[in-house]
């Protein structure tokens, strides 16, 4: 119980400084090279990191009762499928994200718009004729005033590096439902590494088409490559997976949305980023919203299972 408990909080948090921090490198990497190849480079990197992590994880496994054939053909078809649809989502999400920094988006304004998955969440369960409650109602119109502070400048224009990390923000809503869904049926690293793979796929594809790849640049961009590839991807996502496992999804996102106030932190201390009070107060709002519309979840699950 308790390595449960120290799983599905230090893990979650782990990963938002991960995230956060992780803003810094993308920024560094926006100026030297397009969306597509910075992903497909970056996913790559978390494949081969994550492949030695399994191979390990194997030789210490050779005791364990092994699962009949039936078992397995059941299990890798989950994790393949899996992995495509979680790649996908991935892959998506991340290419927005990264355009929009390519686009002049700065690294703790994306930070705190990618948080916008949260509130996305719950409205999604809509879909699925899920009742919303008044806190999550209200941290929505707390999201949509905090976009504006962060989002519009001058008059009602939205500067289109925040409009493509706002679809970013829906696509990451995907693609975590996605990944609750699967990952009480995979392996959780062995579901990560595989979605790396489909999303590294899919980018270097957009890459061979759109992007002018540069090796020269790549290797320049080695070290910032190196901490998202084998950090935000290989730890990061993995930590994500695992926290997700069997445990309270309501505490569990709380905690990765604290990657907005990282990147923040990250952004000013270390790229010497300067927000005004108007966008300080956005991000206010946007983590005031988030918080509101997580901490309903327990009562609402409670209300369903009774």
């Amino acid at each position: 119980m308790k390595h449960n408990q120290m799983r599905q909080v230090v893990f979650p948090i782990l990963a938002a400084f991960i995230w956060g921090t992780s803003f810094v490198s993308q920024d560094i990497c926006a100026d030297s090279m397009g969306a597509f190849t910075f992903n497909g480079t970056r996913y790559f990197i978390a494949v081969l990191s994550l492949l030695v992590v399994i191979a390990v994880m194997n030789t210490t496994r050779k005791d364990r009762p092994q699962p009949t054939a039936e078992e397995k053909k059941a299990s890798r078809k989950q994790l393949w499928l899996g992995g495509l649809c979680c790649g996908t989502a991935l892959a998506v999400a991340s290419n927005f994200q990264q355009a929009g920094l390519v686009a002049g988006t700065d690294a703790g304004k994306a930070g705190f718009i990618t948080a916008l998955y949260v509130v996305l969440v719950p409205l999604f369960g809509l879909f699925f004729r899920r009742k919303v409650s008044g806190p999550v109602w209200i941290a929505v119109v707390l999201s949509v005033v905090s976009l504006y502070l962060l989002c519009i400048k001058g008059g009602f224009s939205l500067a289109p590096g925040d409009l493509l990390v706002l679809v970013c923000a829906v696509c990451f809503a995907v693609h975590i439902l996605l990944i609750d869904h699967f990952t009480a049926r995979c392996d959780g690293v062995k579901l990560s590494c595989l979605q790396f793979l489909f999303a590294a796929i899919w980018s270097t594809i957009l890459a061979l088409i759109f992007d002018t790849i540069d090796f020269h640049v790549l290797w320049e961009c080695i070290l910032p490559l190196l901490y998202v590839g084998v950090f935000s991807c290989g730890v990061g996502y993995t930590l994500q997976i695992l926290a997700q496992k069997d445990s309270n999804p309501t505490v569990v996102t709380i905690l990765l949305s604290l990657e907005s106030v990282f990147a923040v932190i990250a952004g000013a201390i270390i790229l010497h980023q300067q927000m005004s009070l108007r966008e300080y107060i956005g991000c206010a709002l946007m983590f005031i919203a988030v918080v509101l519309a997580q901490v309903q979840f327990p009562a609402k699950k409670a209300k369903q299972l009774q």
